[in-house]
């Protein structure tokens, strides 16, 4: 496959170059990489030149960073003779800087994104004027929501044993356990704070409405007060029961049960009886306005009597005095008082009056929409404390939230899962038979009440209109005291089961340990009874209580309760699309749809009910959520989200096979190669610093290390090994995988992690090594033998390869540099590594405050203040902050330098030779000593080096004098004296610009295709980095891993 992009050429020409720059061909003898080459076609009429790539056959953008020359006599004619002779075999693949930059600099035709229009989003605001057909929409929305959670709580609770812990122990053994503990810590949350709700209400019942047709207003204030302290009683008094045994909870559970039951068929009967005969239930409307009915007796302006026509009670209300010509409220001189039955029965035909209606505001009149009523709309409301008034701003919304407390018990049987004899059987069976019954009496409660009672009436909150009467109690029969005692026994039982369910969510919790600050409320009694559990329940209940509104404790509640509703319905889709083999649930009526329309629902209802308090509870959840996951316990407990991670990788795996990233999404994917010693520890720890600071926790990472041996006798080593690379990355921070490698030689296990790490496509595009230590010395000579062989490995495969030298100098994750610079030295192009690996590393805290600075080389006939401008908007393009400086001029040759290393080479090699042959003599005879093989001598004194007309130089032998003469009688061999030069030149310039500098980048050139002189390339490496504290070495991976597009 090929890529096209046009290139426009510069108008103008350049100047002749005063700058003596000598640059020569890079990396001599190094093999081009594949997958690289370019093919130019120049279009002289248009001015541009158009490049083709043959790459890949992956698709990519038009890189500017291709060089465009394929001339080869002017090719041959640049570099020969120049100066840059340690990278002059890497030109095929690796342009000069300045050629780069040549054709970048009018390189100006970027892409245009294409422009985006915004629609403007109409708000629609739905019709809120809904009643009874309102009240059951939200009815079957929090009963479906429980039946869809109730369907998949059974298909979980049968897929198994279900200990203590109930609907948490489902969530964390299908989820994890930082899903289960945060849930579980919210729905704990949600269960005592309905606690607190139930007690609230047991109290207002009270309070409120003492006597079945008495009714008590005290001022809010002081109901407030009243509610903390009475509901501070009855909560100790609760807790201490539950605290005596859950025995006794569990017999009190029968009255109160049996209570609610015939409350129910109390109001049923009520219903039927006003079918037959209506109860006297009256309320007085001042034209079509509800009065509060507390201050007069007769619902008429006035009465006749004996004496004449008599004003009322209500009259004196709206008038300034008793008598008939007094100046009266205009409202209530334009309208009549009317009586109306409050309650008319079923038969009365109200329910289609009461099937839509209007939502208040806080404020507005209570009043009957179908009456008339004389008033003038711009004349101020009046006495308005004579009238019923809403409390509150009710809203669909609102009331959802007010409404779902009702229907949150369906988790009381799972909470208490530890004390069922068969949970498997009683949860599904005692929980969707629960909520089949509590839907069907809250539907037809829905009709009934709006079919029996008018619509004035049931707006009526505290029942102001009907002098304070309960409406229900009125409705009920035999007796409203049913109603009244059913209401207290219901919420002092739904509060008991509070206070037993929630301390053993939290003993479940604490038992597991995932959260460390909760262990101390695993603590039992003897018996079993969570006592440290139940007083913490006591006290955040004792929280609610003190808050003492219902309507601001609801929302909370909702949240929490929904919370958990909504994973539990997750684990079930979860469980049920991942199909893992342990998913075998004795319930079969379940299905993912249902379990995700569930999960859908309760979220939908979180927001509806209070998009703050959902937030609220989904920051408190996620804080949870981490807590667990940075300090909480490691636990394993084969979870649907391991199984959610294996398919979701290898789906990931699977689209990683279509082909590389894209160039913007290029990051180096490090495969960090350590060495161990004796004892299994990692010899460079400052390796893994850098791995660190190079990746800040961003894609793959492999560190590595290479054991020499078989694998059977090495198993143990390699395991200790492997624990002391998991050890050292989890002090150094790096996230990623390690891996060990046993095989016959070092060489060879090096090169099979090279080969074999990674896994598809997520393999490792970038090799991190640290220069050899020592390598000089003799008894070191296959470290760096292995080291050239790695240069050559890592090159062969297209991998990028960075070499720290000096890495014990590199900084720990601790340190800090508050000042400095990151040099990088950019002598050929290599893909752009060498400009995104500093801005990578000054993402990290150690290197944030460090400035970048780019040099680069001009050639001979290189413009070098043209190279700076279009160096300068090359970076700004690429949106990188840096200093440019362009040098303009390099030295003359080293002649002598080159030949000090051929002359110490030869010497070690026959140094090394004549100890051999020691070794040998003392086991020879004299005459064996005599008929040493010349041959043999020649062949181990062979160098790298050969003479001018290409004949090996032949030393006579290795061990006398003459051999010694004519070594120090020697001529270097010219292309060595080049590359020595090209490296101790830059090393002179680098070593003067940048000896400050806390980090020096810079090319690696490439060894030379002749493999005997991979020792002088070391020699090339050390002089070219002489100096330096702080190096690293980088050559690219043969690809474009920075773009200038967006």
């Amino acid at each position: 496959m090929s890529q096209r992009f046009t290139v426009s050429k510069s108008d103008g020409e350049r100047r002749p170059s005063d700058i003596q720059g000598e640059v020569n061909q890079l990396f001599e003898g190094d093999e081009p990489a594949t997958g690289s080459s370019a093919e130019a076609d120049g279009s002289a009429a248009g001015g541009e030149v158009l490049v083709v790539l043959k790459g890949d056959s992956i698709p990519k953008e038009s890189s500017p960073f291709i060089n465009s020359s394929d001339a080869a006599a002017e090719k041959s004619q640049q570099y020969d003779g120049k100066n840059m002779a340690l990278f002059e075999e890497e030109m095929d693949t690796s342009p000069m800087v300045s050629s780069l930059l040549s054709s970048l600099a009018n390189y100006s035709n970027l892409p245009q994104g294409s422009k985006e229009h915004e629609e403007n989003v109409r708000e629609m605001t739905a019709d809120p004027s809904r009643c009874v057909v309102g009240t059951f929409v939200i009815v079957t929305m929090c009963c479906t929501t429980n039946m869809l959670t109730a369907i998949s709580m059974s298909a979980i609770a049968t897929n198994g044993v279900v200990p203590a812990g109930g609907s948490y122990y489902m969530i964390s053994r299908s989820l994890g356990p930082e899903f289960g503990g945060a849930v579980g810590i919210c729905f704990y949350l949600g269960t005592t704070f309905a606690g607190a709700m139930y007690i609230l209400g047991a109290i207002e019942l009270l309070l409120v409405r003492n006597v079945p047709f008495g009714y008590s207003q005290p001022a809010e204030a002081a109901l407030l007060n009243n509610m903390r302290v009475y509901g501070t009683i009855l909560l100790t008094s609760m807790a201490t029961v539950v605290f005596v045994g859950v025995k006794y909870v569990n017999k009190l559970a029968l009255v109160f049960l049996a209570c609610v039951i015939l409350s129910i068929l109390a109001v049923y009967a009520g219903v039927i009886k006003t079918g037959i005969d209506a109860p006297d239930f009256p309320v007085c409307l001042l034209g079509n306005r509800t009065l509060i009915w507390k201050t007069f007796d007769v619902c008429s302006k006035t009465v006749e009597t004996a004496n004449g026509t008599v004003t009322t009670q209500l009259w004196r209300m709206f008038c300034d005095s008793p008598f008939l010509n007094a100046t009266c409220d205009k409202y209530f001189t334009s309208n009549n008082v009317t009586q109306i039955q409050g309650i008319p029965g079923v038969a009365s035909g109200i329910l289609s009056e009461n099937l839509f209606g209007t939502y208040y505001e806080k404020g507005d009149l209570i009043a009957r929409t179908n009456m008339d009523s004389v008033e003038d709309q711009d004349d101020p409301l009046t006495n308005a404390n004579r009238y019923v008034l809403a409390d509150i701003a009710s809203f669909f919304t609102l009331l959802v939230g007010i409404y779902f407390p009702s229907v949150t018990g369906i988790m009381a049987g799972s909470n208490r899962s530890g004390d069922l004899r068969d949970a498997q059987k009683s949860i599904p069976v005692g929980t969707i038979a629960a909520i089949t019954t509590t839907s069907f009496v809250y539907m037809s409660s829905v009709i009934l009440f709006g079919a029996c009672i008018d619509g004035v009436v049931l707006r009526d909150k505290f029942g102001e209109g009907v002098h304070g009467n309960l409406v229900i109690g009125t409705l009920a029969w035999p007796s409203p005291w049913v109603i009244v005692i059913g209401s207290f026994f219901s919420t002092c039982g739904a509060g008991l089961q509070s206070l037993t369910g929630a301390p053993r969510l939290m003993q479940a919790i604490a038992k597991d340990g995932i959260v460390p600050a909760l262990r101390i409320f695993g603590h039992a009694k003897a018996n079993g009874e969570p006592t440290w559990s139940l007083l913490l329940t006591a006290c955040i209940c004792e929280i609610g209580i003190l808050i003492a509104s219902l309507d601001l404790v609801a929302p909370i509640l909702s949240m929490f309760f929904l919370m958990c509703y909504m994973f539990v319905n997750l684990a079930c889709a979860l469980q049920t699309l991942l199909r893992t083999p342990n998913w075998r649930p004795r319930f079969k009526f379940y299905h993912w749809a249902l379990s995700f329309l569930g999960m859908s629902l309760c979220l939908t209802l979180m927001f509806l009910c209070s998009w703050y308090y959902a937030i609220v509870a989904m920051v408190i959840a996620g804080s949870i959520y981490k807590y667990i996951e940075f300090a909480g316990a490691e636990k394993e407990w084969g979870d649907g989200i391991r199984g959610l991670s294996l398919s979701a990788a290898r789906y990931a795996l699977m689209r990683l096979e279509e082909g590389p990233p894209h160039t913007k999404n290029w990051r180096p994917q490090l495969l960090t190669l350590v060495s161990t010693d004796a004892e299994q520890n990692v010899e460079q720890p400052r390796l893994l610093s850098l791995t660190n600071q190079l990746k800040a926790g961003k894609g793959l990472t492999i560190v590595g290390t290479a054991l020499v041996g078989t694998f059977l006798e090495n198993y143990e080593q390699s395991q200790r090994a492997e624990q002391a690379l998991r050890k050292l990355m989890e002090t150094e921070k790096v996230k990623g995988f390690c891996q060990v490698t046993v095989s016959s030689n070092l060489r060879d296990a090096t090169s099979h992690l090279i080969q074999a790490s990674g896994l598809g496509g997520l393999k490792h595009n970038a090799v991190l090594v640290s220069w050899p230590r020592n390598w000089r010395q003799g008894d070191e000579h296959q470290t760096w033998r292995n080291f050239v062989g790695l240069v050559r490995e890592t090159t062969a495969a297209d991998l990028a390869l960075l070499v720290p030298k000096n890495v014990a100098a590199f900084p720990s994750n601790g340190e800090r540099f508050t000042e400095g610079h990151i040099d990088v030295w950019w002598i050929v192009h290599d893909g752009g590594m060498l400009m995104l690996l500093p801005f990578l590393l000054r993402q990290h805290k150690v290197w944030r405050k460090c400035k970048m600075r780019i040099f680069t080389v001009a050639q001979l006939d290189d413009n070098s203040i043209q190279m700076k401008k279009d160096l300068t908007t090359f970076l700004y393009h690429l949106r990188i902050d840096a200093m440019v400086e362009v040098i303009q001029k390099v030295e003359s040759y080293t002649y002598e330098k080159t030949l000090v290393m051929e002359q110490r080479s030869q010497m070690l090699k026959q140094i090394k030779m004549t100890r051999t042959e020691r070794e040998r003599e003392v086991r020879a005879t004299p005459n064996q000593r005599c008929t040493r093989d010349p041959d043999e001598t020649r062949r181990v004194q062979m160098t790298w080096t050969e003479k001018c007309d290409g004949e090996p130089a032949k030393p006579p032998g290795a061990a006398t004098p003459e051999g010694i003469k004519d070594l120090f009688n020697m001529k270097p061999n010219q292309s060595n004296v080049r590359r020595m030069h090209t490296a101790l030149r830059l090393n002179e310039v680098i070593i003067k610009k940048s000896s400050e500098a806390k980090l020096v980048l810079l090319n690696m050139p490439g060894p030379p295709k002749n493999r005997t002189g991979d020792e002088n390339y070391m020699e090339f490496l050390e002089v070219l980095t002489d100096g330096l504290n702080r190096v690293l070495l980088v050559r690219g991976g043969g690809r474009e891993v920075i773009t200038i597009y967006s």
